[in-house]
């Protein structure tokens, strides 16, 4: 009882002392609660047959029809497919590409020519999506600069985005370069907490700037690294459907649809809410199974993790 007194005469002195500090959270805390907690209960449509006339509670339950539905689908091992490929190619050749990025710039010496490569390489991310995806659809067109670079060389001239087979490619590609220079900051800012007495140790040892590099800046990166891993991992199926839905069409659907686009096509096009929200869900329950998984290897290897 003495120590229940304890705690909360602490947490009101807590409370009164930075008062503030609580007040600024409260916005941050009341935007979790309405757009990530509180739309949880909505998940309870995925074992109902929703009808928006009778609502959520009034609909029929029908528990794990939609999830079969789904499974003994035609769509599900193509989406699933399609999921995992692009995921993997992203997370391949995307997520070593800011590391190399800010290893390379914390390499520069002229302070001038970094800040203008940070500044061209930062450019692409706060260029809206739509404008982004207008631009490869134009430089990818038969007649776009792609093509016409191509023709120069000798090849013949295509339309890329009616290809299925270059659809992951210029997916991949797109992402690297619109997202490089801003995944590169949470790096360079991690660079910058290395302490540079071990560089100077190094030098008058006689360590090259690669050796440097390999046994000081990697080491002191991979906490870093290690976190942004599992934070990637928890997100490895939720490919940005945004961005699919702006590049592909009926032609690349083999190669291009992935889980949460079917579900933007189940769920708002063709009004399957339950149907898109069981498909939505199992493809959650998939992240948190690989979030936690990830966490617990690199827990156990690198001793970094989130919990």
């Amino acid at each position: 009882m003495a120590n229940r007194q304890s705690f909360r005469s602490r947490l009101v002195r807590d409370f009164v002392l930075n008062k503030y500090l609580y007040i600024m959270m409260l916005p941050v805390i009341a935007y979790y609660l309405v757009f990530h907690y509180a739309p949880m209960y909505g998940a309870l449509i995925a074992f109902k047959d929703y009808s928006p006339m009778k609502g959520i509670l009034g609909s029929d339950w029908v528990g794990l029809k939609h999830f079969q539905d789904f499974f003994g689908s035609y769509y599900f091992l193509r989406i699933l497919k399609n999921t995992i490929l692009i995921s993997l190619y992203t997370l391949v050749f995307e997520f070593p590409a800011p590391i190399i990025l800010a290893l390379l710039i914390n390499e520069v010496r002229k302070k001038k020519f970094k800040r203008v490569v940070q500044t061209i390489t930062y450019m692409p991310y706060f260029i809206s999506l739509v404008v982004i995806c207008g631009i490869i659809t134009d430089f990818t067109n038969a007649d776009g600069l792609i093509n016409r670079l191509f023709m120069f060389l000798g090849y013949d001239g295509q339309a890329m985005l009616q290809k299925p087979e270059l659809f992951r490619p210029i997916y991949v590609l797109s992402e690297i370069w619109q997202r490089i220079g801003w995944e590169s900051i949470i790096y360079i800012a991690a660079l910058m907490s290395i302490d540079l007495e071990q560089y100077e140790a190094a030098r008058i040892d006689g360590a090259s700037r690669m050796k440097q590099m390999l046994y000081i800046t990697l080491p002191g990166l991979l906490p870093t690294i290690m976190i942004m891993f599992i934070l990637r991992m928890g997100n490895l199926l939720n490919v940005g459907f945004e961005k699919i839905i702006l590049l592909y069409n009926p032609v690349t659907y083999e190669t291009a649809d992935v889980i949460s686009s079917f579900v933007y096509r189940k769920g708002l096009l063709e009004f399957g809410w339950s149907y898109s929200s069981a498909v939505g869900l199992f493809n959650s329950v998939i992240n948190l199974v690989l979030l936690i998984t990830a966490n617990a290897i690199s827990r156990r290897v690198s001793q970094n993790s989130l919990w």
